[in-house]
């Protein structure tokens, strides 16, 4: 890599075309212009000046290293610009969650995203496991997990909880019994049964077979879809607050309130030590508007 210094010192002789000038724009002497010259010269391998006289002109080597130092001065001075302004609206974003939380948080991000040409938001659907290794590896900025990871290199910040719901079709009058699940039978999905697992057990102790011996009758692994059948009467279905709220038919669904019911945490989490830019404390602050609509 050339050296910076003696590149700029280069780039200058070549907009002045005269040592003395350079030494006066620079601060240097005369003979320390030439020094930084000679260094560059060696680093390059190659003659940048042919002098003639008190005048010179460029070797093609020269012209290509000026070329170079234009180009990198201008780029520094971008760079400059860039994280002198840290401006909200330019940049990009690459934020992770749930399938179900994304459906509520990609409508608030929209806004913004209109407001802002030279913004890049990139919203990912993902597993919590996969949520995590991305915030260790960098390739997410902010993640929204359901518990604290409690890692050394992650931070995180609770931003409230969600309930788990029983999704049934409009107009269901509780209270609903397990036979009445059974009857409808159960749409499942990638995270269905684990659901189950926890708010039907927890209220049907004595009739709860276990999420594998549920009636089954549809599943679905695309978030949005999950709610369609329940919407049309066909079966029930278990999801966060989130992913019944986003769903564009929510009045075709009746949210059941068991008599015991269940919460999952929601936590904000990042890079430890790592300061946020403007527009990831904008994304963050647009992150905790969509956890506080299911409060």
């Amino acid at each position: 890599m050339l050296n910076a210094t003696w590149l700029e010192t280069f780039t200058v002789l070549c907009e002045t075309r005269h040592f003395t000038q350079t030494a006066e724009r620079l601060n240097m002497t005369q003979p320390g212009v030439s020094q930084h010259l000679r260094k560059l010269e060696q680093q390059v391998g190659q003659t940048l000046i042919s002098r003639q006289g008190k005048s010179f002109t460029l070797t093609p080597a020269g012209e290509a290293v000026f070329k170079l130092g234009f180009s990198r001065r201008a780029e520094e001075a971008e760079l400059r610009d860039a994280i002198a302004t840290d401006s909200p609206n330019n940049g990009s974003v690459q934020v992770a969650c749930s399938g179900s939380f994304a459906m509520m948080l990609y409508p608030l991000l929209l806004p913004w995203m209109c407001a802002s040409p030279n913004l890049s938001v990139h919203l990912t659907a993902a597993p919590q496991a996969e949520i995590r290794a991305g915030l260790l590896e960098g390739r997410f900025d902010l993640g929204v997990l359901g518990a604290d990871p409690r890692h050394a290199r992650l931070e995180a910040k609770p931003l409230g909880r969600e309930e788990l719901c029983l999704v049934m079709p409009a107009g269901t009058i509780p209270p609903v019994s397990f036979a009445d699940l059974e009857a409808l039978g159960f749409i499942a999905h990638p995270d269905g049964y684990h659901y189950a697992d926890d708010l039907l057990r927890l209220n049907f102790p004595n009739d709860y077979p276990g999420a594998e011996r549920l009636r089954l009758r549809s599943s679905v692994n695309q978030i949005g879809q999950i709610p369609a059948p329940v919407a049309e009467g066909v079966g029930y279905t278990l999801l966060p607050r989130s992913g019944v709220e986003a769903f564009a038919e929510r009045a075709k669904l009746s949210v059941v309130q068991l008599p015991k019911r269940r919460w999952h945490d929601l936590w904000l989490v990042f890079r430890r030590g790592r300061q946020l830019s403007a527009r990831l404390r904008y994304a963050r602050g647009v992150i905790e508007e969509a956890a506080s609509q299911l409060r």
